[in-house]
C-alpha cells in the first residue's frame, strides 16, 4: 500500500490526554475511532526514547553480559549491554529524528564502553525492532560487536549498578531455555546474531 493512502485497518486517534509528561516518559490516555467507525477509550500508551542492544564478544569468543536489577519484574537479570540513544533536549521520549544527538551505532559504542570498558572495531547492524508495539512507540536498534577488547573500567550512570559477566554460547542458550535470560529484545538480538 502506498505511503499516501491510509491503511483501512488503521485506527484514528481522536483525543489524547497526557497523564504524565516529564523528562522521563510521556504516558497518555487516548480515544480512537476504529475502522468500523466505533470509538474506544481509554487506550493507554507511552513514549520512551529509542535504545540499543549489543551482542558483544571478546577476542576469546566470550559473550559480554551484564547483571543488574530490573524494577519492573523486581529481579536481577543477566542480559546484553543496552542503553538509550541520547537526545539533544535531554528527554527520555519522543519521535522526532532531529532530536537525537547521536546515531544508534554511536550510542551502541558508547554504551558498550560505559557499561563494560570494552571497545570494538568490528560492528554489524542487525535490525530495528519495535520495543512493545502494542503500547509503546520506541524502537530497539540491535547490533553485534566482535573482537571486543578491554580498554578501561566502567563509567556508569548514577542509576546504574551492574556487574560484567562473560558467558559462552552454550551458557546463553541454556539460560534462555531455563528462563534465566529473558529480556525480550535481548533474546531477539541473540537469535538474529546467531543467523549471521
Amino acid at each position: 500500500m502506498s505511503n499516501n493512502k491510509k491503511d483501512p485497518l488503521a485506527w484514528e486517534e481522536i483525543s489524547t490526554e497526557h497523564i504524565v509528561q516529564d523528562e522521563w516518559i510521556d504516558f497518555r490516555r487516548s480515544a480512537y475511532r476504529f475502522p468500523d467507525g466505533s470509538v474506544f477509550e481509554p487506550y493507554y500508551s507511552y513514549s520512551r526514547r529509542d535504545y540499543v542492544v549489543i551482542v558483544a564478544t571478546d577476542t576469546d569468543g566470550n559473550y559480554l553480559c551484564v547483571r543488574q536489577y530490573r524494577h519492573g519484574i523486581k529481579e536481577v537479570t543477566t542480559e546484553f549491554v543496552a542503553g538509550g540513544i541520547e537526545r539533544k533536549d535531554g528527554k527520555e521520549y519522543g519521535k522526532s529524528e532531529d532530536d537525537f544527538s547521536e546515531v544508534a551505532l554511536d550510542a551502541a559504542k558508547r554504551e558498550l564502553m560505559e557499561e563494560t570498558g570494552y571497545t570494538s572495531n568490528d560492528w554489524e547492524y542487525l535490525s530495528k525492532v519495535p520495543s512493545n508495539a502494542t503500547i509503546a512507540d520506541n524502537y530497539a536498534y540491535l547490533f553485534v560487536a566482535k573482537n571486543c577488547t578491554k580498554v578501561s573500567g566502567q563509567d556508569l550512570d548514577e542509576t546504574e549498578f551492574l556487574n560484567v559477566v562473560k558467558h559462552s554460547k552454550e551458557d546463553i542458550e541454556k539460560m534462555i531455555a531455563n528462563e534465566e535470560f529473558y529480556q525480550a529484545m535481548h533474546i531477539v538480538a541473540w537469535y538474529m546474531s546467531q543467523q549471521k
